[in-house]
């Protein structure tokens, strides 16, 4: 309270016990007891600034990610922004470039919206459209602006380049040693027909004779 500097004033803390997750309730006035106004300008973010620095001084505990989120207590909007985002996990992961990754959304009924700086066609952010709302992509996680999007499709691509080259030069190699095994075969049933090293010229003659005589007696 005093980071926001909410000081100086009359102030209730409640701890209940009506839901399954343990939390607070501040009430305070907003005029301190000196009769000034405290103010409540850019409250939101100042609080979750100063709640992840107490989280970090005191060794509390940080949420790892969306992947324990009880979905059915989620309302709206809550509820269509968390169905986005188990979408765009899923999705990101297995697309290479924009172009399929709006077709698979388009499919589970997202839409997308593009923001470009001034007029030009450079995009500077997402939007992403369901059940009648609409996120900007870091809204429904760090993860899925537009940039970080981008980045990685283009590390899906260049993943998938590399695993088809590693499968061509894998084929590649293949080949070659199939190529020279079959050669070796080749050259070694051929030197079964071979004379000279492997059966003495004399044995040779006698048995070159012998096909003569027995072409004779066919002859006859």
């Amino acid at each position: 309270m005093e980071k926001m500097e909410i000081k100086d004033t009359q102030y209730i803390i409640g701890l209940p016990f009506d839901k399954e997750h343990p939390h607070v309730h501040i009430a305070f006035n907003r005029i301190d007891n000196n009769g000034k106004t405290i103010s409540d300008r850019n409250d939101r973010f100042k609080s979750e600034k100063i709640c992840k620095e107490l989280t970090a001084k005191y060794g509390l505990y940080f949420a790892d990610g969306k992947e324990k989120v009880k979905e059915y207590r989620l309302k709206e909007p809550d509820k269509t922004k968390y169905e986005i985002y188990q979408t765009l996990k899923a999705e990101i992961a297995q697309c290479r470039n924009w172009k399929a990754l709006l077709a698979h959304l388009k499919k589970q009924d997202i839409g997308v919206r593009f923001k470009y700086k001034g007029n030009s066609q450079e995009v500077q952010g997402i939007i992403f459209e369901k059940n009648g709302y609409h996120f900007n992509g870091s809204k429904v996680d760090r993860g899925f602006s537009y940039s970080k999007i981008d980045f990685a499709l283009q590390q899906n691509n260049r993943e998938n380049e590399q695993q088809m080259q590693g499968t061509i030069n894998l084929v590649s190699n293949v080949a070659s040693v199939t190529s020279e095994i079959t050669n070796d075969l080749i050259e070694g049933g051929l030197g079964l027909f071979r004379t000279h090293g492997t059966v003495p010229a004399e044995v040779y003659n006698t048995l070159d004779k012998k096909k003569k005589k027995k072409k004779r007696k066919i002859h006859l």
